[in-house]
């Protein structure tokens, strides 16, 4: 029998507050930019990314930071609209994209959410796909239940075969920690993060951000960052996990 090619891959998910850090209120992109440069992920899901808005020098922060970090493939989605520029979800990855979507999530009277889908292209690896769903789910819990159950519904994701590697992650505003277990666990999917604490980033008690997958992924390890750059660098921490592509979950 033909062995079967795994290929190792790192994924961040990083509410990066638009750059600002949680406790000095400070626009430092430099912060940002050390923190995801330190772990060296392959692909980083990104949530709060600005575009030409005054609080951040009107910075394009998915080139600021694609072009700092060295990622050629980037996808942005503007999801809120200010007086001056807007705001959104970005994916940055080393390898290519072939397509991407945009979900939109949005609960009437509520804060305009989408999530970020793209299919990422693996070269090395027996699996020649992985999708990838970014999202920044809302405050409330009615919202959240929505917004998932649209998602999960969203034919893309549900026409997938399940063997398909998929990580859904980002900003999940989850306070109790019970949703991945009420929406995506049903579907197949493990939570690669566990108990880790992600906010506040200076002094963690809540596990707001998180990283679901499913099909032939195997993680081999998961943690939220611990260096004092990144409790720095914004109101969240970011998580980070390392998979094996082509390995179905034991």
């Amino acid at each position: 029998m033909k062995p079967t090619r795994s290929q190792r891959i790192r994924i961040m998910t990083y509410n990066i507050h638009k750059g600002i850090g949680g406790v000095d209120r400070r626009y430092q992109p430099e912060r940002t930019i050390e923190t995801i440069r330190k772990y060296e992920p392959d692909v980083v899901m990104l949530q709060e990314v600005d575009n030409g808005v005054p609080r951040s020098n009107h910075h394009r922060q998915v080139d600021l930071l694609g072009d700092a970090l060295g990622f050629e493939h980037r996808a942005f989605q503007e999801n809120v609209y200010l007086a001056q520029g807007k705001y959104g979800n970005a994916i940055l990855s080393r390898f290519p994209m072939t397509q991407t979507w945009d979900l939109d999530l949005t609960i009437r009277f509520k804060k305009r959410r989408q999530a970020l889908i793209a299919m990422v292209t693996l070269p090395n690896s027996s699996r020649d796909s992985l999708l990838l769903c970014n999202s920044h789910l809302g405050l409330a819990g009615f919202e959240r239940t929505r917004q998932l159950r649209r998602l999960l519904s969203f034919e893309v994701i549900a026409d997938l075969p399940i063997a398909t590697p998929m990580i859904i992650g980002g900003d999940f505003n989850d306070i109790w920690n019970t949703i991945g277990r009420r929406f995506l666990v049903p579907k197949g999917f493990s939570c690669a993060v566990g108990r880790k604490h992600t906010f506040p980033a200076v002094f963690p008690i809540r596990r707001l951000d998180a990283l679901y997958f499913r099909g032939e992924l195997q993680l081999d390890t998961s943690f939220a960052a611990p260096c004092r750059l990144a409790k720095l660098a914004s109101d969240h921490l970011p998580v980070i996990a390392d998979f094996r592509i082509g390995a179905a979950q034991e």
